[in-house]
Order: structure tokens, then C-alpha cells, then sequence
């Protein structure tokens, strides 16, 4: 589980998916609004006004293994993307969200991460033959 954090923290800070590919960046309006609203300049793509997803990653472990994720509600969201209007309007009849969302991949295993799980796993194993 700490690995995981680890590794999604690191995704924030390089702002790449899984695969080392670079987040789409944010729109231009998304910064203006941001610069309009007084929080200077925020051009880190998922990096927004209080950086909440990227400080609020969680780690659920159970005997069976360990879950990664946010519980805020927009998570889902930035990793999967939105196509404007997917989730109908507001009270004015704009859509909501009120343009594309690219998804930002930051929750999936890559395949190295994958190959040092086993390695943790195998380690950990090792360790408890040998008392």
C-alpha cells in the first residue's frame, strides 16, 4: 500500500499516466478562470486550487489486498474523462461539466509497478518462511 501511495504521489509531481505519457494539459479557460478567481497560476494538469486529489490519495487494506483511490467525487471523473453535458445541466441549462474532460490516468498499474508488487509481495513471503 505505501508503495502504491508512492507511486501516485510521484504521478502528481511528473504529471504522466502509466505509461510515462504526459496528462493532457488544461484548457486555457480552465487557467483563466483559476488567474480570474485569484489563485494565480495553476497550469499543472489535476493540480487545482486546494490540490485535494493529489493529497487525498487512500489506501484501503484488507486480508484480501489493498485498494487505491480518492474519495472525492470529481476522482472518478479526472481519471476516466467526461464529454460535455454527460452529467445533464445546471439550474441555467449549461451542461455540466461544461466542456470535455480528457481522462488523466493516475490510478492504473503500470507494468513495472505491477512486477514490483510481486517482488514486494515475494519478499514479504520470504520473510515469514525463514522465522
Amino acid at each position: 500500500g505505501e508503495y502504491l501511495l508512492e507511486q501516485r504521489r510521484a504521478r502528481f509531481r511528473s504529471g504522466t499516466d502509466p505509461e510515462g505519457k504526459p496528462w493532457a494539459p488544461k484548457r486555457q479557460s480552465t487557467m483563466d478562470r483559476y488567474k480570474r478567481l485569484g489563485y494565480g497560476t495553476l497550469n499543472r494538469p489535476l493540480i487545482g486550487p486546494s490540490k485535494a486529489l493529489s493529497r487525498q490519495i487512500q489506501r484501503i487494506v484488507s486480508k484480501d489486498g489493498v485498494v487505491i483511490g480518492s474519495s472525492l467525487a470529481y476522482a472518478r471523473t479526472m481519471q476516466e474523462g467526461a464529454a460535455k453535458g454527460a452529467f445533464g445541466s445546471d439550474a441555467r441549462g449549461n451542461p455540466l461539466p461544461w466542456g470535455n474532460i480528457p481522462a488523466r490516468r493516475w490510478l492504473d498499474l503500470s507494468d513495472e509497478e505491477e512486477l514490483e508488487i510481486v517482488a514486494i509481495a515475494e519478499e514479504h513471503l520470504e520473510g515469514l518462511l525463514e522465522q
